[in-house]
């Protein structure tokens, strides 16, 4: 486990952290702006020194005020990615990357050929910094934080500076690593889509303080961290697998617990696991099974909370069996079909809702076993 127990006063705010993650798979660190995510790994990291508390890593203690341990920066064996790469200027893509293996610590569990292949960088070796795009000065800053052997590697924001394009060029690469080396990791972001694509694990932190933690699947269905996560964002994660295409259609159906979804067409191969977010504003309730609709993806249900929010609306949480699904209606229509606990409905998603910002392939991190192995 990722134990993280500490308090820091900055400036107007105090910073109180107080969960514990998993030391395997990506944990997301979520918030607005000036929420303190940065804050909070600034001080897993040894940038920022808690003023009481503990931070511990598996059975490393990177802090400790009772004990007075305080573990160097450079001792601590993280890697760490910034918003903008850091690149050096005067070094190829090859000098920056042999500066992260030149600084690696302890055991290598993972090597040069093996990060060059997963983030694609061969053909980038000899470019300087200033030759690069966005995307791919990303990638290489992601390739020197791993030759560096950390046992956790930290995420600040590494997709901000990035527009849309280079942002669906990088997210893959981020999503291989996690999964090739097996190295936890704390990925701080404010976009829940990159959450949901990369996080098992999800934290969520709020004026300086963790006010939720646990599997992502489960603090997105609850309708209490809306409020947290986005009137128009917030909604539910569904693990799916692929179970068939439509080529005439150009569409793919998923499988998940409690029925399947109909997709536009994903590239991905029958069997492949992949996570499908449903925005709430995206569903749609009704008493009886539609038949005359456009909508393909209709789901049997009950009613398991009604949550009215602020202006017109109410959050709807429907139980699918093993899976809540959140639909985000407005309190007349609440009103108008009588909806309250224990009513049975239908929950209905367009298909066109769900492109390819809302379902990605879904990496589970491997299990402990199956970490790799140091070369000779």
């Amino acid at each position: 486990m990722i134990e993280l127990r500490f308090g820091k006063r900055l400036g107007q705010v105090d910073l109180a952290v107080d969960v514990a993650v998993p030391a395997r798979g990506v944990t997301a660190i979520f918030g607005r702006s000036g929420a303190g995510k940065s804050s909070l790994v600034n001080a897993v990291a040894g940038v920022i020194r808690p003023d009481s508390g503990i931070i511990r890593v598996g059975e490393r203690v990177f802090f400790d005020s009772a004990a007075r341990i305080d573990v160097p920066i450079e001792q601590r064996g993280i890697g760490y990615v910034f918003q903008d790469a850091r690149l050096f200027p005067h070094l190829s893509v090859a000098g920056n990357l042999r500066y992260g293996l030149r600084r690696a610590r302890g055991a290598r569990p993972v090597d040069w050929h093996s990060v060059i292949e997963v983030l694609g960088l061969q053909s980038l070796l000899e470019r300087r910094p200033h030759h690069l795009s966005g995307g791919e000065r990303s990638r290489v800053a992601l390739g020197r934080a791993l030759l560096r052997q950390p046992a956790l590697l930290l995420m600040d924001e590494p997709l901000a500076s990035l527009d849309a394009p280079r942002k669906a060029e990088v997210l893959p690469y981020i999503e291989a690593l996690a999964q090739e080396f097996a190295l936890p990791v704390l990925y701080v972001s404010h976009s829940i889509e990159e959450v949901t694509r990369l996080a098992q694990h999800l934290v969520i932190i709020s004026e300086g303080r963790t006010v939720a933690s646990g599997e992502l699947t489960d603090i997105m269905s609850r309708a209490e961290h809306a409020p947290l996560i986005g009137r128009y964002e917030s909604g539910s994660v569904l693990d799916c697998e692929v179970m068939q295409h439509n080529a005439h259609y150009q569409l793919s159906t998923l499988r998940f617990a409690d029925g399947q979804l109909r997709v536009p067409c994903i590239d991905l191969p029958v069997g492949a696991p992949v996570r499908v977010r449903i925005r709430a504003r995206d569903v749609a309730v009704a008493l009886s099974r539609p038949m005359d609709v456009s909508i393909v993806n209709k789901m049997p249900g009950r009613v398991q909370s009604i949550t009215p929010r602020e202006g017109p609306y109410a959050d709807v949480v429907v139980d699918l069996g093993s899976t809540a699904l959140r639909a985000l209606i407005t309190r007349e229509s609440c009103d108008r079909l009588g909806l309250q606990a224990g009513t049975a409905v239908w929950a209905m998603v367009k298909s066109v809702a769900l492109d390819s910002r809302s379902v990605g392939f879904n990496r589970r991190p491997r299990p402990d076993s199956a970490l790799p192995t140091a070369p000779d």
